[in-house]
């Protein structure tokens, strides 16, 4: 005969055991997303540099009053 409290315990620690396999997918998939934004990131900030210097006109784009002003 097996004991009661055996069982609650392997059935606990089975779920837990799926628990940490899903948990482990999520941020695996997560970092794989935050990847993919710090390319983009890192890509927009370089199109933007690039934007700037090529208008530069004395103040930084950032500086500048929008065109509508």
């Amino acid at each position: 005969m097996s004991d009661p409290r055996l069982t609650r315990l392997e059935e606990a620690l089975t779920h837990q055991a799926a628990l940490t396999e899903e948990l482990n997918t999520v941020v695996t998939a997560q970092a794989r997303q935050i990847e993919v934004m710090e390319r983009r990131i890192a890509l927009l900030m370089k199109r933007a540099a690039e934007v700037e210097a090529d208008q530069m006109s004395g103040a930084p784009l950032a500086d500048q009053k929008p065109p509508h002003w």
